[in-house]
């Protein structure tokens, strides 16, 4: 066997390494081409629209596996295929480093395979809200978490009066309500303590809990914005002169601690009663809270206005007129007396235009649906605020001086 000469041999093995980078270079260039036209094709599929009619929710559990959501996205109708969606996850972790976010989210119509997996990637999950009107009870949020069949477990504990703060709250699905109640404490908590060191000085009252019970208090007389800072004033006054709050709310709260509304105008006898938070009967503050107030009225106790007003009556359109003086808020009480009274007479001609029978022991049994009653006062103290006593039938409209549910007057009273 003739071997070959030895300046041969590298020929040789240059040639046949050439071969192969040549072969290496071609196949990487068809894979470099099948993987564009994969990523085209992908990309392609992945931008057209969607199979959805109209908009859907679809729950993502959480710990899902990339094959267990395609499958779901596949099952629900928001995309074509499973192994299209599955291919986009997979490319998603892949070039995001981001596992998708369980939870529920809500696709629109017609969205294409890329929208949805940017709207997984980045975790754009379904949120619901409950809202907690101001002047809420404890028992009323308690009352409307329960109701809520999105929210899930129970309320461990139930939330003193006064320490939650109304607003409106988000969560997901599958949020708990002792969840809510959480938010709701941390949101009050943190709201006094921005609220408190920034007070006016000279308030009659020491710690934030004093400040929470008058807010509730001037929560519950007034549904009027630009009242509150004023009503606020008003008890501020009273409480620094020893004088009784006299709040027909506080009152209420007495009967009913909250739970549900009461049923009947107060009567005198409610007037008299002494409860613990019956501020015609007890000096100072009551011992709690008698309602959630919300940060306006929390607000206005925290930096009343400067005025001289002791006294307010009902004016017929939800809100109050002021008086500084005893004789100045009892005019304003006549006047109020006056316009009930053409109220009623109004009422009573209205009634016997439409053929109501003239029967004098109806009128005389149960046309007064208003009448003002006056307790004797305690010594030292001055005289009680007029306080409606209403008797309900089903032939009249019914006045509420003490509450919200007045008639707007056409000439309401006016103040002095």
């Amino acid at each position: 066997m003739n071997a070959l000469p030895n300046h041969v041999l590298p020929k040789r093995r240059e040639k046949t390494l050439r071969g192969l980078v040549g072969r290496l270079i071609g196949w990487s260039m068809f894979l470099v081409f099948v993987a564009a036209g994969c990523g085209g094709l992908l990309w392609f599929f992945a931008t057209i629209e969607g199979p959805l009619a109209k908009a859907k929710v679809v729950d993502i559990p959480k710990g899902s596996s990339t094959f267990e959501i395609a499958n779901r996205l596949s099952e629900q109708g928001v995309v074509d295929s499973s192994i299209m969606a599955m291919l986009g996850m997979i490319a998603v972790r892949l070039g995001f480093d981001v596992d998708p976010k369980a939870g529920e989210y809500e696709f629109a119509a017609g969205s294409s395979l890329i929208d949805v997996l940017r709207k997984i990637k980045t975790g754009r999950t379904l949120f619901y809200k409950v809202s907690m009107p101001e002047g809420f009870t404890a028992w009323q949020v308690v009352e409307r978490l329960n109701a809520n069949e999105v929210l899930v477990g129970e309320i461990e504990e139930a939330p003193s009066e006064g320490v939650l703060l109304p607003d409106t709250y988000l969560f997901a699905r599958g949020g708990t309500r002792q969840s809510i109640i959480a938010q709701m404490r941390t949101a009050q908590e943190r709201l006094m303590e921005k609220l408190w060191p920034a007070r006016a000085s000279g308030l009659p009252y020491k710690t934030p809990e004093e400040a929470l019970i008058l807010a509730s208090i001037v929560e519950k007389e007034t549904g009027k914005a630009d009242e509150r800072a004023l009503v606020a004033a008003v008890f501020v006054n009273r409480l620094r002169k020893g004088m009784r709050l006299q709040s027909d709310p506080t009152i209420i709260y007495g009967i009913t601690r909250g739970q549900g509304k009461l049923d009947r105008p107060i009567r005198r006898g409610d007037i008299r009663r002494k409860t613990d938070y019956n501020t015609y009967q007890i000096n100072g503050l009551p011992p709690t809270p008698i309602a959630n107030p919300g940060r306006a009225s929390i607000e206005a106790v925290l930096n009343p206005v400067e005025t001289e007003h002791l006294y307010f009556v009902a004016d017929g359109s939800g809100g109050h007129v002021f008086a500084k003086t005893l004789a100045h808020h009892n005019a304003n009480v006549r006047k109020w007396r006056s316009w009930l009274k053409e109220q009623r007479e109004q009422q009573e001609d209205e009634d016997e235009d439409e053929g109501e029978p003239d029967n004098a022991k109806l009128l005389e049994e149960d046309i007064h649906e208003t009448e003002v009653a006056t307790a004797s006062p305690p010594p030292g103290a001055d005289p009680v605020q007029p306080v409606a006593v209403e008797r309900q039938h089903s032939r009249f409209r019914v006045v509420d001086v003490a509450g919200r549910s007045v008639p707007i007057p056409e000439n309401k009273p006016q103040p002095q």
